[in-house]
């Protein structure tokens, strides 16, 4: 089952995380939506530098330490993902508090190895 996913905090450096996960999402046939700083295209995948209204999100997987986070609370509240993966580095108890709130599910997890492991 594919999971459309929005990869928030996109680079188009390649030894960047959220770089390698644009790759690996799409090469486990996922739907990928990438936003960043930065305007360009991972593996066939636009990275958006504005906030779209994408629809059917199912996965959120961050890639913005918390002090970040705080800018797309509302945004991502908004657009009604299933889940918020949290990657290394990412995690944020205030943040916990406001999705809990919205009835969406989070993890404390690495993209990379839920995607390794089957269990995205």
């Amino acid at each position: 089952m594919t999971k459309r996913t929005l990869v928030l905090g996109a680079s188009l450096k390649p030894e960047r995380y959220s770089n390698i996960a644009i790759h690996r999402l799409k090469r486990n046939h996922h739907e990928v939506k990438a936003f960043g700083l930065k305007s360009g295209e991972v593996s066939n995948v636009e990275i958006d530098t504005e906030l779209l209204d994408y629809e059917d999100i199912d996965t959120v997987t961050l890639y913005l330490n918390p002090t970040h986070q705080k800018d797309y609370y509302d945004y991502i509240v908004d657009l009604k993902p299933d889940r918020v993966i949290f990657n290394p580095g990412t995690e944020n108890p205030e943040f916990y508090t406001i999705l809990d709130a919205c009835g969406i599910a989070y993890e404390a997890a690495c993209t990379l190895v839920l995607l390794g492991t089957g269990q995205y």
